[in-house]
């Protein structure tokens, strides 16, 4: 799987042949064939795989209790939203869309269970209260810095920028926690 995800995200959806793939990940083209039916699934696979990876990653800086929420907000959308910031070659540009039209329900069903990871992480914290005080609820809270992260994914040239955006969202977001100290 992670030659694959490695393949595609070189090459993009429609320029990755099934050939590529096999040779990245060592095997035959008629073995690769035996596991996928096309590249459709290949790539349905592979989604679901880099998913998995980035939103256990997400949820492990979330539980990171010993740190701030601040520091595990960052690492949580750093690991979730920036894992290909910068890295993409420039036939990977229609890899948004294949993903849409091969996995649209899977991938927001991930996007969904991120938030949810978000919104427990901020419902557990002194944030709550804040939320209280504005008339907002924690998966306000957790909508908007996903969402800020994910433009951030768009907008950075590099993973360092991207980071560097996060941490000024995050840390807006964490405002109110240090002006209750």
């Amino acid at each position: 799987m992670d030659a694959a995800v490695g393949v595609f995200a070189r090459y993009g959806f429609r320029k990755t042949s099934m050939d590529e793939v096999a040779r990245a990940a060592g095997v035959s083209r008629q073995g690769l064939y035996l596991q996928f039916a096309n590249k459709e699934e290949l790539f349905r696979e592979a989604l679901v795989h880099t998913l998995n990876s980035q939103l256990n990653a997400g949820i492990a800086a979330l539980s990171r209790t010993e740190d701030s929420l601040e520091t595990r907000l960052i690492a949580a959308c750093n690991a979730w939203s920036g894992r290909f910031v910068g890295e993409l070659g420039a036939g990977a540009a229609d890899l948004m869309c294949a993903g849409t039209s091969l996995a649209g329900a899977t991938l927001s069903q991930y996007e969904t269970r991120f938030e949810q990871a978000l919104t427990h992480a901020i419902a557990h914290s002194g944030l709550a209260a804040f939320c209280t005080d504005a008339g907002l609820c924690p998966a306000d809270l957790a909508r908007a810095l996903h969402a800020t992260a994910r433009g951030l994914k768009h907008m950075s040239a590099s993973r360092e920028e991207f980071v560097k955006g996060l941490t000024i969202a995050a840390r807006m977001f964490c405002t109110p926690l240090q002006q209750h100290h």
